[in-house]
């Protein structure tokens, strides 16, 4: 999927857990899991809102897209070290 989910690098920079977040937003801990790790198909824009709210963030600092053709050229100039 050409969507990369940074979730992960935002609670570092805060210094929150995903429990933390999870207590916050109203989410169980397994779905923000899902969301984190990149296995998510979709969002909700009020699940957006409040991850966006408890992080003091935009929705870009959480999601990113990186086109596959990109990913792919990264990975080939990666093997060639």
């Amino acid at each position: 999927m050409a969507i990369v989910v940074k979730l992960d690098d935002l609670l570092h920079d805060r210094r929150m857990t995903l429990t933390d977040l999870a207590d916050q937003v109203g989410m169980t801990l397994a779905n923000l899991s899902i969301l984190k790790t990149g296995k998510a198909r979709a969002i909700r824009f009020s699940t957006l809102d409040a991850i966006c709210e408890a992080l003091s963030c935009q929705p870009g600092d959480i999601l990113q897209f990186e086109s596959e053709k990109a990913k792919r050229a990264s990975k080939r100039s990666g093997d060639s070290r």
